[in-house]
């Protein structure tokens, strides 16, 4: 007796067609997986077995061979406890075998037939509808983040009872249906805005350009100063989410098991904030069956890392190549997976290990050495791929009190949204669509000084000994200002300015 089900697992972002074929056949009863399977697969012939009894069904006694193809992947997860349940069935004589083959099914089993969610439905719907089946049965729980793909029927389970009936068309199940744009715009509003924050009007400009441009940044101050709470609020004031990115978003976090239970779109930029014992694997992804981590998480939005030179330095160096790229490349002996990972890098540090070497109300007690060896923590490279250095000073009583009106996240967002507009244009024709990841040759191109210019940059790369590295990143912010201005040309005035955001080159790090 044999049948054959359909299901599907994630790899990377995106998934994969898994055939489900059941053979049961006389002799002894065993009951085997094959296929490549994790521990958490060979452990659903116990989740089935008792699902199967526990709904009405009798389990046969006899040998039971599941096999998982292609036969060459490793597949892992509980996603095919229910595709399996209902192979088993279907060989048994049950369930319709044709009608079942109609169908894409995943579903993690609970001892009492129930069906728990699953991870990673978004990227098998996507899968599922380039397939061209006739639907997707999945747990009622991700139906929602499921039918956000378009012209493919998903049909929400909650039992193997349930799921037995509609293949046998003993029930109709009506397909999900949701609003996506009503969805997307309903979720996408910040529960915090930057008019709470008071004074700090250096470090809001900076983060301004930031935005406007796809800049990284780092705040230096001593504590209490605002640099948190400035991060946190740097989302508010990113280009508006587009469903596109929205949707490349919740890929990343379905995959992860991020998303959330019944949510259907990630519809704000998010913002990941991991705690400086992190590990390199927690930080960029991995694992023996790797997952992403909170560079990918940040993907469309924003990482922050507080205190970062409490974080250890082989940590933050595997960070290179995703700032420079926008992309983690993750290889193991078994696969070779890519995960996006395009953000906003914001940092925030104390300028000396007491903190208080910038404070004037405080006195510092640290050394020149100490403070020197301090900021060391952090490598030139690294330090070379942040955009903006600022400083972020302490507040005193009077911008503390401060009464008159504060610019709200909507105003300063609705400036970023034009200058990325000047951007998209002005790159359109580009594999890139924002002034932070010109490559030189764009930069050459895009990013021409007048005579003038070229004198104040050369006595600031002169005075203030920066790579080559920095010089680019100087001339992209400059752009990214006279974007703001809606300038066509850099000036001195732009030149300058983003000169000044090079605060911590003088340190010769």
């Amino acid at each position: 007796m044999l049948a054959k089900a359909l299901s599907s697992s994630p790899l990377g972002v995106e998934a994969y067609l898994v055939d489900v074929e059941v053979d049961i056949a006389p002799g002894l009863p065993y009951f085997a997986t094959v296929g490549l399977p994790d521990q958490s697969v060979k452990e659903s012939r116990d989740r089935v077995k008792a699902a199967i009894s526990n709904s009405g069904f009798d389990f046969p006694a006899k040998k039971i061979t599941i096999n998982l193809a292609p036969a060459d992947t490793k597949k892992e997860g509980t996603n095919f406890d229910l595709p399996i349940a209902l192979g088993l069935l279907a060989a048994m004589g049950l369930l319709d075998k044709e009608h079942l083959l109609n169908y894409i099914i995943l579903g993690e089993l609970s001892l009492d037939g129930t069906i728990k969610p699953i991870r990673g439905a978004l990227s098998v719907a996507i899968a599922a509808r380039n397939s061209n089946c006739a639907g997707l049965l999945l747990p009622a729980e991700n139906v929602r983040e499921a039918a956000v793909v378009q012209g493919l029927p998903i049909f929400p389970v909650k039992t193997l009872e349930q799921a037995a009936q509609f293949i046998n068309k003993q029930i109709n199940l009506a397909p999900a249906d949701i609003d996506l744009t009503a969805e997307f715009d309903q979720q996408n509003e910040y529960a915090i805005d930057f008019n709470e924050v008071k004074g700090q009007s250096y470090a809001k400009r900076a983060l301004e350009v930031a935005a406007s441009g796809g800049h990284n940044l780092i705040m230096i101050g001593p504590p209490g100063s605002g640099k948190t709470m400035l991060a946190k609020r740097l989302p508010t004031i990113l280009p508006d989410m587009s469903l596109e990115e929205a949707i490349e978003t919740t890929r990343v976090h379905s995959v992860a098991g991020e998303l959330g239970t019944g949510k259907a779109l990630v519809s704000i930029r998010p913002f990941r904030s991991p705690h400086h014992t992190i590990s390199y694997a927690g930080l960029i992804g991995g694992g023996k069956f790797p997952k992403p981590g909170e560079v990918s998480l940040a993907h469309n939005g924003v990482l922050f890392l507080d205190e970062i030179p409490e974080f250890q330095r082989n940590v933050l160096e595997v960070m290179r190549q995703p700032l420079e790229d926008g992309v983690v490349h993750i290889a193991r002996a078994s696969t070779s997976l890519s995960f996006p990972a395009r953000f906003t890098f914001a940092a925030a540090m104390n300028p000396c290990p007491c903190g208080f070497y910038t404070d004037p109300k405080r006195e510092c007690t640290c050394t020149p050495v100490q403070i020197h060896n301090y900021l060391r923590r952090i490598s030139g490279p690294l330090w070379d791929r942040i955009d903006l250095h600022i400083q972020v000073p302490a507040l005193d009583y009077q911008e503390l009190m401060q009464t008159q009106s504060i610019e709200n996240s909507g105003d300063i967002r609705q400036r970023v949204n034009n200058a990325r507009k000047i951007q998209q244009g002005r790159f359109q024709k580009e594999k890139f669509h924002s002034n932070a990841f010109m490559p030189t040759r764009a930069i050459k191109k895009y990013c021409q000084l007048s005579p003038e210019s070229q004198n104040l940059l050369q006595t600031a790369l002169t005075r203030m000994n920066l790579s080559a590295r920095a010089y680019h990143r100087i001339l992209k912010v400059a752009r990214t200002i006279a974007d703001l201005a809606g300038m066509e040309n850099i000036n001195s005035a732009h030149l300058a300015e983003a000169i000044q955001y090079r605060n911590l080159d003088r340190f010769n790090l």
